[in-house]
């Protein structure tokens, strides 16, 4: 009788389970969607980093060591620049990591056994300077060696030291501090995830209690009622953000050198895609835990797809295609770029493009759904 009572249960629920099955969608796909991520996104073995090369020597000695830098599976040397105000642009925009700077007099200090290279590394990114770090150093040792050997065997004596010196310097960052990297992340995050949540739920739970309806008779327009509806998690999401941005300024030291009208701009600009999105999932959830499993499956993809937690050079080639999707991915470039690198328009315009096309787009298109219900 005991068990007959709980297999009575147990066959309710999974009838009430597939009665609904958006909820077993996502009950079925979270796992699915989490192995993959945590499968290939979830790792910081770096590879593939932009490279900037500024040979003033031309000679086949510089040639041999950027083959060095090619073998050793970890730069691309994806620009060959002509100053420093290129590598430096380079750097800013973040579309090279690293810059390789040899001097006209490369090849003749090389036979001399004093030649000397500068390596400018973007600290903004910890996990990846630090590890650029450390390798370049190594490819510079390796190949010094594989010179040293060289004349040694052409000499018949050994030389003293290494011919081949790679000297460092780290932009940004310089003591590579992890929270450097992660606190503006977390303001991305805030405004990401709060506001989609928030907005998501909130007007779910006036669908719930009835009280959608009481608004829709009422004489206000329904553009109005969005308005409305999303601007104060605008407001909260915003003041949530700069309260992050002062913790961590005086109290972990991470320094805010770009403009704060251009931060307050472009975080503004990233909230329309937040709101957006959180407007949408209201409009496809009919209850709140629906409404919070809908935006996990926007959220979740977020943190790992975004280069929040994990640099985006060492995932799969796929998964970085599938990342420009993402617009917290442009808006991190953003914050960092402004927090620690303290650049203009210029060196982000691609990014805010990005950014508000994202908003309209997706604001636009969740606003006409939920009005769409609302009629």
């Amino acid at each position: 009788m005991f068990n007959s009572r709980i297999y009575s249960i147990v066959r309710k629920e999974f009838v009430q389970l597939f009665r609904d099955p958006r909820t077993l969608a996502l009950a079925v796909v979270m796992p699915i969607m989490q192995l993959f991520l945590l499968g290939y996104a979830a790792t910081s073995d770096v590879r593939n980093v932009s490279l900037a090369v500024w040979d003033q020597s031309k000679t086949t000695e510089s040639r041999q060591l950027l083959d060095a830098f090619r073998a050793a599976n970890y730069f691309n040397i994806d620009y060959l620049v002509h100053s420093a105000d290129e590598y430096q642009m380079l750097i800013e925009s973040g579309d090279a990591r690293v810059a390789l700077i040899i001097p006209p007099d490369y090849a003749n200090r090389l036979l001399d056994g004093n030649a000397k290279v500068l390596m400018v590394l973007d600290g903004s990114d910890a996990s990846i300077g630090a590890t650029a770090l450390s390798t370049a150093r190594l490819v510079g040792q390796s190949y010094g060696t594989k010179v040293l050997t060289q004349q040694a065997a052409l000499s018949g004596r050994p030389a003293p030291v290494l011919p081949v010196e790679v000297r460092t310097q780290v932009w940004y960052n310089p003591d590579l501090n992890s929270s450097y990297f992660m606190i503006p992340a977390v303001i991305g995050m805030i405004l990401s995830f709060i506001t989609t949540i928030l907005t998501a739920t909130a007007i779910v739970r006036e669908r719930e209690r009835g009280t959608i309806e009481q608004l829709i008779v009422t004489p206000i327009r329904p553009w109005e009622l969005i308005v409305g509806k999303i601007l104060p998690f605008a407001i909260l999401g915003l003041i949530e953000a700069f309260e992050i941005l002062i913790i961590g300024h005086f109290w972990f030291g991470v320094p805010v050198r770009g403009s704060l009208g251009l931060i307050v701009f472009t975080s503004g600009l990233f909230l329309l895609s937040s709101l957006g999105i959180g407007l949408f999932a209201s409009t496809i959830a009919n209850t709140q835990q629906e409404a919070m499993l809908t935006v996990m499956m926007y959220n979740l993809p977020s943190i790992f797809l975004s280069g929040f937690l994990f640099p985006l050079e060492a995932m799969p080639k796929f998964l970085q295609i599938i990342s420009y999707a993402i617009p917290l991915r442009y808006f991190l470039v953003v914050i960092r770029s402004l927090l620690l690198k303290g650049v203009g328009f210029e060196a982000i315009q691609n990014e805010v493009i990005a950014l508000a096309i994202f908003g309209l787009v997706i604001m636009t298109a969740a606003a006409l759904r939920f009005r769409k219900r609302l009629d």
